[in-house]
């Protein structure tokens, strides 16, 4: 009888002592599951491809994201069980760990914005990627010049992919390879392309579209390709949109007369390839040695020299209609434009007392 009783004693003190161990446990995994922690301020955690739970926990909470590994796996096996989703993560604000355990199951990754202006070059994009913290810059320009089996179809001559890098604001995961941020680039030109007729068709396998018939004879002879050259030369030279189709014509005119087209930004382009661009052209500068310098050498270099916008694009498939030859700078941000190297010469006087008086 005293044997029982002792043993019943025992099972209530084991019963009771599990008891505490459960409501201890379960208070404990309460405590980091559901009270929110608080990281530093912007906070970023990389869950690379690959990372098994334990890596993953491991990270938030070496991070202070998480205030303990086994409660997030825990967790993750008791009551969720779904993939976590690799990507590189920003934690600015106080969350629990369920908050955060349906965040890397959604894959709600953060994307670093890159900003491409019109007219930058693959060199201004490669500083841009840098900057965003995406990758070196050197890595980028390794792409930009190598990977022109992008353009194959309607570029199949380019040196690389400038000028087909199109302008946009950019969102980008640190997940992203250097070719598949340029081939987002690549797919917005082709689309623009599409949509103002440059190109039949928006995406793989597209071919050079014809031009509609009320364009400048000169679009229908240089094809898709060119058409881009020509369209960052005048990205380069103004940034008047509604100059464009006039500077269009202008160099335009001046390849229907083999007369070379004097563009100062491709001797500033000749010059970013080498590495030789000191910031400012001078006047021994129109002598460099390059086929993209457009003094020394007629017709249109052998590739764009930046990346052009829409407004450019249409201007070089649809110039406007004029017997102009040369234009100059005003010095209030239009241009000038001449018939006759005499006239040429007067507003190029005109430009320079107006910056004298400045």
């Amino acid at each position: 009888m005293h044997t029982f009783i002792y043993t019943t004693a025992i099972v209530r003190k084991l019963f009771g002592l599990i008891l505490i161990i459960v409501l201890a446990v379960g208070g404990w995994l309460a405590w980091v599951a559901l009270i929110p922690v608080e990281p530093a301020p912007k906070t970023f955690v990389m869950l690379r491809p690959g990372f098994s739970t334990r890596h993953i926990a491991a990270a938030l909470k070496s991070a202070g994201v998480i205030r303990s590994e086994r409660a997030f796996i825990l967790w993750h096996y008791l009551y969720q069980r779904r993939s976590l989703k690799a990507g590189e993560y920003l934690f600015e604000k106080p969350a629990n760990l369920i908050d955060i355990e349906k965040r890397l199951q959604r894959g709600d990754v953060y994307y670093r914005t890159v900003v491409v202006p019109e007219g930058f070059t693959m060199f201004d994009i490669a500083r841009a990627v840098e900057a965003a913290g995406l990758g070196s810059a050197e890595e980028f320009l390794k792409v930009a010049q190598s990977d022109t089996a992008l353009i194959s179809d309607i570029a199949p001559t380019a040196p690389s992919l400038e000028g087909y890098l199109f302008p946009e604001t950019y969102q980008f995961s640190r997940m992203m390879s250097m070719h598949e941020m340029a081939a987002a680039m690549v797919r917005q030109f082709y689309d623009v392309a599409f949509n103002i007729g440059l190109i039949q068709t928006s995406g793989a396998g597209v071919e050079a579209s014809s031009v509609p018939s009320d364009a400048h004879q000169m679009v229908l002879d240089i094809g898709t390709q060119r058409t881009v050259i020509m369209a960052s030369i005048i990205e380069k030279e103004t940034s008047v949109a509604e100059e464009r189709p006039m500077v269009a014509s202008v160099y335009y005119n001046r390849l229907a007369k083999n007369i070379a087209l004097d563009a100062d930004p491709s001797i500033i382009y000749a010059e970013l390839l080498t590495g030789a661009y000191q910031g400012a052209l001078h006047h021994a500068d129109m002598q460099f040695p390059s086929r993209y310098n457009t003094y020394k050498h007629a017709g249109l270099p052998p590739g764009p020299i930046a990346n052009p916008g829409k407004s450019s694009l249409e201007a070089a498939m649809h110039p406007a209609q004029s017997d102009y030859y040369y234009f100059v700078a005003d010095a209030q941000g239009h241009h000038r434009f001449a018939r006759t190297i005499e006239e040429h010469n007067k507003n190029v006087a005109a430009y320079r007392r107006a910056m004298q008086g400045h």
